[in-house]
């Protein structure tokens, strides 16, 4: 990845006595109180934090979106009041609040200064240059550590990597980037890939750009059962979308006219409705009765599919392949993070019920790299440039130019 990297301007000497300007993604979950309930994406903002101090900056600002609020207006239940206590509390060191800090602030020497949630500026969402311009004159550095906010051109994300005097990518982003571009770009063979969710529409173009570049797509949850009916296996009342079959046939045919796969189910898990005290039944995937549910893959299936991670070079996860909250359905999905987790192969895995998943079964320390983005991890897959990534690349290019 070609850009400049705030590691390496750290490194070299350049962010002593600087100003540094950090966007990191700090939008966690909060109890109806505003506590913070999960901190992981504040804790992945610390090493960029530390790094900026430890650099010798003049002064660290850090700011994020929390939540959706309406630009211009101020709501409490927004504030990043409660991020940056537990910022202080983490650091171990004062760390203050700033409202109202667009058009400047007053910085002592090595502060960390948490600015206010940057959604409620007027034309943060519209990537407004003018007010970029104006967050540009803040600082020295600009350091973009939100992968999992770079999917959305925001004026904090990208009109303000253009107007900054030097742009870089924080160790967050840098990693992110890195790992995937390992996972996809430049993979070791045989390159599996494990995508689940309720529907193919959500992932369709995950599915197609996948189809292109592995070596297996294992599907799971709602997207397997619509491939299932696209190969002729009867789902019963299952979630599919019957209107994407013909999608669904052509990524098997893409897949097949390059000599690559898409294991479709020989044995499924079902019941007659999905809730926690629904009995579960094993049976043949061609096997389904018309009033029934498929809610995870079989213990055959899962056995296949785990002798595949065993034999994979590099392996892509995003989606479980049952419904894994109800113990009598999350067989599948089990068997699938064991799989991974004994694998010899380089895995990332990225998505909220996939991190969930690989939370429940314990295997954080096995999974090569785990992304902290959802649709920003997504599209990577999709084969899309972020857009905030697009601008540090172009800044990057500039500099070389």
């Amino acid at each position: 990845m070609m850009v400049i990297r705030f590691s390496d301007l750290c490194a070299q000497g350049r962010v002593q006595g600087r100003r540094v300007f950090i966007r990191a993604d700090l939008n966690v979950p909060q109890d109806e109180a505003g506590n913070i309930t999960e901190d992981t994406r504040i804790r992945a903002s610390l090493p960029c934090i530390r790094m900026a101090l430890d650099g010798g900056a003049a002064a660290v600002m850090v700011t994020s979106h929390l939540g959706r609020p309406v630009e211009g207006e101020f709501k409490p239940e927004f504030s990043l009041m409660p991020v940056a206590q537990r910022l202080q509390s983490l650091l171990g060191r004062p760390v203050r609040l700033q409202a109202d800090w667009v058009d400047g602030l007053a910085l002592a020497p090595g502060e960390v200064v948490v600015l206010e949630n940057c959604r409620m500026n007027q034309g943060e969402k519209k990537n407004d240059a003018q007010l970029a311009r104006k967050m540009a004159a803040l600082c020295d550095i600009y350091v973009n550590d939100a992968f999992g906010a770079a999917h959305r051109a925001e004026a904090t994300l990208c009109a303000l990597a253009q107007f900054a005097p030097l742009a870089c990518a924080g160790p967050l982003l840098a990693a992110e980037t890195d790992a995937i571009t390992r996972a996809l770009a430049q993979p070791r063979r045989p390159l599996v890939a494990i995508v689940g969710g309720s529907k193919v529409s959500t992932k369709l173009t995950v599915l197609r750009a996948l189809a292109e570049k592995v070596d297996r797509l294992i599907v799971g949850g709602g997207i397997a059962n619509t491939f299932m009916l696209a190969a002729g296996l009867p789902i019963g009342k299952s979630l599919a979308e019957p209107g994407l079959l013909a999608e669904a046939k052509a990524v098997m045919d893409a897949m097949q006219a390059r000599g690559a796969e898409v294991p479709i189910p020989t044995d499924v898990v079902v019941a007659r409705e999905c809730k926690a005290s629904a009995p579960a039944q094993t049976k043949p995937a061609s096997a389904v009765a018309p009033d029934e549910m498929i809610l995870d893959i079989g213990p055959q299936t899962a056995q296949t599919l785990a002798a595949l991670l065993a034999a994979a070079g590099t392996i892509v996860w995003n989606g479980p392949v049952g419904v894994f909250e109800m113990p009598q359905f999350g067989g599948g999905t089990q068997a699938i993070a064991q799989a991974i987790a004994q694998s010899p192969a380089f895995s990332i895995a990225g998505g909220g019920d996939t991190l969930a998943a690989i939370a429940k079964y314990g295997i954080e320390k096995q999974v090569s790299y785990i992304s902290t983005g959802g649709g920003a991890f997504l599209e990577v897959l999709e084969g899309k440039t972020l857009p905030a990534l697009a601008v540090l690349l172009e800044r990057a290019k500039s500099l070389d130019a």
